[in-house]
């Protein structure tokens, strides 16, 4: 492995993994834990429509998204053959989960009883995301 494969794909990915497992997936588990952590946005803020868009994507990245991603990750640092393909799998759900969530935060917007408190943070944070997923599509396209 490349050390630019190691600062640019493998670093970044791990924290992203550490991420989900301690926010994402907990959240999946108990949404209040999340809430509690300061993860997750609470009912009275968002309606209960926003907490059950947000449990959504908790459960997607428990059951789906995040041992997609870690297997992709440890796959690419053993240099396995099948690598590309679960890294480039995950690395394509890091760039559409962060636009959709986006997406949907700027369409609820003044929508009655949705009141983001740190809608923010999500503008700054979930780009960031999307391009360190599309960086690392272009990055597996040259074999890096």
């Amino acid at each position: 492995m490349s050390i630019i494969a190691l600062w640019l794909i493998q670093v970044p990915g791990w924290l992203l993994f550490a991420y989900l497992v301690a926010a994402q997936c907990t959240a999946a588990v108990s949404y209040s834990i999340g809430v509690k952590m300061g993860t997750q946005e609470p009912a009275d803020r968002i309606t209960e429509v926003g907490v059950a868009f947000f449990k959504g994507y908790a459960g997607a990245d428990l059951i789906f998204y995040t041992p997609l991603l870690g297997l992709g990750l440890v796959g690419h640092f053993l240099g396995s053959s099948w690598a590309s393909v679960t890294l480039g799998a995950a690395l394509g759900v890091t760039v559409y989960w962060p636009i959709a969530c986006l997406w949907t935060v700027k369409a609820a917007r003044g929508a009655v009883g949705w009141d983001l408190p740190k809608e923010e943070q999500y503008w700054v944070v979930l780009p960031v995301i999307a391009g360190w997923g599309a960086l690392g599509l272009v990055l597996l396209s040259l074999g890096i």
